[in-house]
């Protein structure tokens, strides 16, 4: 996964899932997905789509932009829904995988600053707080 997000960054000259998905030619949509949707990944007639809950705060809508990018980039051909199941990270090995490939792309090519807390770290590169609370300190 390292080469792969190391690849996409050094291909686009940037970490942003939404500049990375355009270039892919990845659609983004923002919607009311409703309770419990944060986003979902579609392929539809080839053409591959993001789609957003907006009403997220926009923390919430970069994170989620790139899980789903991480869906498009490591399990082609799976539709994919980002779903909050009782927790802010859903079970299953592909939300997992998603999951650590999102917060792998927001964190590239950064580090945590002297004496900076691994909290303080992830709240400056704007990573949600609840996806923080999971991440080890």
């Amino acid at each position: 996964m390292d080469e792969l997000i190391n690849n996409l960054i050094k291909k686009y000259k940037t970490n942003c899932p939404f500049e990375i998905s355009r270039a892919l030619g990845i659609h983004i949509r923002f919607m009311n997905l409703g309770t419990g949707t944060k986003g979902l990944y579609y392929r539809k007639l080839r053409r591959r789509f993001i789609v957003i809950h907006n009403e997220l705060p926009v923390e919430w809508q970069r994170f989620v932009c790139a899980h789903e990018l991480g869906h498009d980039r490591l399990h082609k051909g799976i539709n994919r829904f980002f779903l909050e199941e009782n927790s802010y990270f859903a079970p299953g090995k592909l939300e997992r995988q998603a999951n650590a490939f999102a917060i792998q792309l927001l964190t590239a090519n950064t580090a945590p600053e002297q004496d900076e807390s691994h909290q303080g770290y992830y709240q400056r590169l704007g990573i949600p707080p609840e996806v923080r609370l999971f991440l080890q300190d």
